[in-house]
């Protein structure tokens, strides 16, 4: 693969993974990364992790009840204008608060936010409350950056088996979000999303698939019918899916290059490694590497 002619982490958060905005500027400068999207996580009760995952988010700012809030916008608007130019802000209000998607309104004119994201909830994506939300993105020209985790795996008896730990629903659900919101770019991620590249999905019992991949994987078809569905390549999961088959993945990227983005969600370099090893042209690898992302939202100004 040859050298990107420029880098934009297009999925990325701060105060996360013990490091601060100046470790993530640094991080970035080691990497030769321009700038990165800093996107919100806001947890609400339904979205409470185990308090295992605290250790990954800001003490500064834990809760009385040793409750979390997450990685709230503000943590995001203090980063970007603690050092411009570095950072785009993502925020995405819960679906379950009252005027969600009028205070992402709010949040684009005051805060300046031009990505809607992460959406991390544990509401379905075509929940009337989530719609509101994506079209408002829309209309504002924001991409709405979505974290799927599947409710049900294949158990060992081959009867589906509940995951708590679930997000968004289905491709179903993220299927009808596209139909509902035309207008809305949506940005896949996750596990959910990725394991979706085989036509074996639902039948691998894995949370991350590494088999080779077969045909017949519902992300063709959600690319080819929806001209707005993207999808970054971030944390294990995009990389995963594609280091699971190399020789798909070649063709895969090839032929998907306008819609992918690169994007790392924490601080290492597997992603990239594994592009590098790939037989991708130049206008493939600055698609993914750079073009995609600011086609999307324009780069940020110092």
């Amino acid at each position: 693969m040859p050298a990107p002619s420029k880098i934009v982490d297009s999925h990325q958060h701060v105060n996360w993974h013990r490091r601060d905005a100046k470790g993530l500027v640094a991080d970035c400068d080691a990497h030769g990364i321009a700038y990165a999207w800093l996107l919100s996580w806001c947890l609400g009760p339904a979205e409470y992790e185990s308090a295992d995952y605290q250790v990954h988010l800001n003490p500064l700012i834990m809760t009385e009840g040793a409750s979390h809030p997450g990685i709230p916008l503000s943590e995001l608007v203090g980063a970007r204008d603690r050092f411009p130019g570095r950072f785009h802000v993502g925020f995405c209000p819960n679906p379950l608060w009252r005027n969600a998607a009028q205070l992402l309104e709010v949040a684009y004119h005051m805060h300046g936010v031009r990505i809607c994201g992460e959406w991390k909830y544990r509401q379905l994506f075509d929940d009337p409350r989530s719609l509101e939300i994506f079209r408002m993105a829309g209309s504002l020209r924001m991409p709405v950056v979505l974290h799927l985790d599947v409710p049900y795996l294949r158990g060992p008896s081959s009867r589906p088996e509940y995951q708590p730990l679930w997000f968004g629903g289905t491709v179903a659900n993220l299927e009808r979000a596209l139909q509902a919101c035309p207008e809305t770019v949506f940005i896949g991620h996750a596990p959910g999303f990725w394991r979706e590249i085989s036509g074996d999905a639902d039948d691998d019992p894995k949370q991350y698939p590494d088999g080779a991949v077969t045909t017949g994987g519902r992300l063709y078809r959600l690319f080819t019918t929806y001209p707005n569905l993207y999808a970054d390549l971030s944390a294990g999961s995009g990389r995963t899916a594609l280091a699971r088959d190399p020789g798909h993945a070649a063709k895969f990227v090839t032929q998907f290059s306008d819609r992918l983005l690169f994007g790392r969600d924490y601080y290492e370099q597997k992603l990239h490694e594994f592009l590098q090893t790939l037989p991708l042209r130049q206008s493939v690898v600055d698609q993914i590497y750079w073009q995609n992302a600011e086609r999307l939202v324009p780069p940020p100004t110092r």
